[in-house]
């Protein structure tokens, strides 16, 4: 079965950086457009960021653009998520999931993966 799985959350001070991955399985990989998403305590889950098949093409969300990187290893099956100058607002787990379309729209993706939780300390 189709599998994802995050890691690399973690707790980290204002203006730090973390980078996420998430390795997938079952599934023929490139394929598949990725996205991560992010809920935090009390929020519905929101797109971050999306790549394309190829790696070509990305996708972010205004709240994190110019301080995140997705990227994608068709070689290893994982996707990583580069953010920089984290803010508190980051606080929340982080999603990956994969989509056929490259969509930014939580409703188009197929499989998700269990989350890793981020957290910004001011």
């Amino acid at each position: 079965q189709v599998q994802l799985v995050e890691s690399g959350g973690g707790l980290v001070q204002a203006g730090g950086s973390l980078r996420l991955s998430c390795a997938a399985s079952g599934l023929t990989f490139s394929a598949f457009a990725m996205g991560w998403f992010r809920q935090a305590p009390g929020k519905e889950r929101e797109f971050v960021a999306a790549i394309g098949w190829t790696g070509s093409g990305t996708r972010y969300a205004d709240s994190v653009k110019g301080r995140s990187t997705i990227s994608r290893d068709n070689a290893k099956n994982t996707v990583y998520l580069q953010m920089n100058s984290l803010k508190p607002e980051d606080t929340a787990v982080y999603y990956c999931a994969a989509d056929r379309t490259y969509s930014t729209n939580i409703k188009a993706y197929d499989y998700w993966g269990q989350g890793t939780q981020v957290t910004v300390s001011s």
